[in-house]
């Protein structure tokens, strides 16, 4: 600067930095994910042992006592002829067999890699940055990482005696809501809403917000009431409806799913799936589930049966049972020392039942139960009374 001169001194030239100090201040040394996905508890499934026992009767994950259709099995053994080919990108058969069982127009059907992977591409395909998507206390816990995965903000809403509460769900609507996840029933607590509330919630919704029904245990009620909401996908446009082949039809190994949903979001999701995001033996195997209604109808009745011995014999022990309509029970222990759902969890665990810990779903007094075959829901009842009562 000249003597005398009042200019400030000329900043040095961006470009005239040497390349790494430029690097070092414009950015940090090492990648850095969106911030959202780091506000993520990672998913983490019920555990699968007991170590030390001699038998291990896993309880903790929903899966069907019944095993897959015989059909699906052979299917699936017919599909390792060919396991050098890539499966059908477009799901066209596995898609025309569930429209088929359900009476509806596979166009609007999209398939994917278990229910979760269609959560997720819904999410992804119209959350933005600022957006919100809502669900309930006790919901599922993959729909808040889909919503975060997707960059946007989980808004959770309080429920109702466990269940979810439509007019506080609709009170949890802003200008920034863009999507709407209910299970229906819910996980892990295995309450349902009637048609007449799905259709309220639906009505009170603006329409560019979507509505998400995840029925991966639809298949289990039988109450006249209730609706699995493909009529209500059938006829708006911001309807999802999701289920699964993992539950009812045994197929949790495989990784099967699907969506209906109007012809412009099943547009918008298969512009974002993988182009083969379903393996060939998955397709193969769940043709033949889903063609198999007697197996079904098995399940359905077993389910049933042992639902109900269930909740009423562990009432008998003096325990709160969440009545449910689903393939699993949600059992409440007392909030004292010792008779904790943490201790009784360890007792059931020791003797080879494993039980489920739902502390991630807003629970950490409950475990839930899924409804297995006649041996190991016996076993269940007579360990929590042996608990409850103090033996070892």
């Amino acid at each position: 600067m000249r003597r005398g001169s009042t200019s400030p001194p000329t900043a040095p030239s961006l470009n005239a930095q040497p390349f790494a100090t430029r690097v070092s201040s414009m950015n940090p040394n090492r990648p850095v994910p969106r911030a959202s996905v780091m506000e993520i508890e990672a998913y983490v499934p019920g555990k699968s042992g007991a170590p030390g026992a001699k038998k291990v009767y896993k309880l903790s994950s929903n899966e069907t006592p019944l095993g897959p259709s015989p059909k699906a099995i052979e299917a699936f053994r017919n599909a390792a002829g060919s396991l050098e080919l890539y499966p059908d990108g477009s799901a066209e058969r596995l898609r025309v067999a569930i429209a088929r069982r359900h009476g509806l127009d596979p166009a609007r059907i999209v398939c994917g890699n278990g229910s979760d992977d269609v959560l997720h591409l819904t999410a992804s395909a119209y959350l933005n940055e600022g957006d919100e998507g809502i669900f309930t206390e006790h919901g599922f816990l993959v729909y808040r990482i889909a919503i975060l995965a997707a960059g946007a903000t989980p808004v959770v809403v309080p429920e109702k005696n466990y269940t979810a509460d439509v007019d506080a769900i609709l009170a949890a609507v802003t200008a920034r809501t863009k999507i709407v996840f209910i299970a229906n029933p819910n996980n892990p607590t295995g309450t349902w809403l009637p048609a007449s509330e799905v259709k309220r919630l639906h009505a009170g919704l603006p329409p560019h917000v979507i509505l998400v029904l995840d029925g991966a245990y639809a298949e289990y009620v039988t109450d006249p009431a209730y609706s699995n909401g493909l009529e209500l996908a059938t006829a708006h446009d911001n309807v999802v409806v999701t289920h699964t082949f993992s539950k009812i039809y045994g197929l949790a190994s495989l990784r099967l799913g699907w969506a209906y949903a109007s012809p412009e979001i099943c547009d918008a999701i298969n512009r974002i799936r993988g182009p083969f995001n379903v393996n060939g033996a998955a397709l193969e195997a769940g043709i033949a589930a889903v063609e198999d209604a007697a197996h079904v109808a098995a399940a359905v009745s077993h389910n049933d049966c042992w639902r109900n011995w269930l909740e009423v014999e562990i009432r008998k022990l003096g325990l709160e049972v969440t009545p449910s309509v689903g393939n699993f029970v949600l059992m409440h222990f007392p909030d004292t020392p010792g008779r904790r759902a943490v201790d009784a969890d360890a007792f059931l665990v020791k003797r080879g039942l494993v039980l489920r810990m739902v502390k991630a779903y807003g629970l950490p007094n409950a475990l839930r139960m899924t409804v297995g075959a006649e041996e190991p829901n016996r076993l269940v009842v007579a360990a929590l009374g042996d608990f409850l009562s103090g033996k070892a």
